[in-house]
């Protein structure tokens, strides 16, 4: 489809991961989709959708989040870019990122995945890595808790506070990225907050 995007908000399913830090990708979306009042329907692809457009005119979104587990999000990615005839180039994978401090945002296309089993499986299933990231900053826990329990807890009440706008900022930064490209959102959003 031309102009099309498809938006993935990678996490985990059911109400016990909802609040978590790896499910800030499912957040990001589902503040995209109230943002236009557009509710997630079933999909065949083992995935919720909601079709929309970034604004009346614009590109169209198909926002997505996967009914399977993080490790295994690659199959309903992949499953949706098929079905809706979209290109790796224009699937955008919005998802948590432990090296990238608590609040802060990072856009790329490619790269590796730096050990994030959501975004292996994504590019393992597209058959290719180039597809945009908005990398979401969680921070690695203090101590010796283990990442991967870490990545399963809800946020602290600190971080709650700031989670809002860190939510809307990478909201912003899916809709800048479609609309004027990867370079355009990096500039904006990689620079420290004011």
């Amino acid at each position: 489809m031309a102009d099309t995007w498809l938006i993935i908000g990678l996490g985990n399913p059911g109400p016990r991961y909802e609040a978590t830090r790896h499910n800030i990708g499912q957040m990001v979306v589902d503040e995209l989709a109230a943002r236009r009042r557009e509710a997630f329907r079933a999909h065949k692809a083992n995935a919720r959708v909601a079709e929309t457009w970034v604004r009346p005119g614009a590109a169209k979104l198909i926002l997505a989040k996967p009914n399977s587990f993080m490790n295994v999000s690659g199959g309903p990615a992949a499953g949706l870019a098929r079905f809706y005839g979209i290109d790796p180039d224009r699937v955008v994978v919005v998802h948590d990122e432990l090296d990238i401090p608590f609040d802060t945002l990072k856009l790329k296309t490619g790269g590796g995945h730096g050990g994030h089993n959501g975004v292996r499986d994504v590019a393992k299933a597209l058959g290719t890595a180039d597809f945009p990231r908005v990398r979401v900053g969680i921070g690695r826990p203090a101590g010796r808790q283990d990442p991967a329990d870490w990545v399963l807890d809800p946020f602290g009440a600190t971080e709650r506070t700031t989670l809002p706008i860190l939510v809307s900022d990478a909201a912003d930064a899916v809709e800048l990225l479609v609309e004027e490209g990867l370079v355009a959102a990096q500039q904006r959003f990689h620079a420290p907050r004011a």
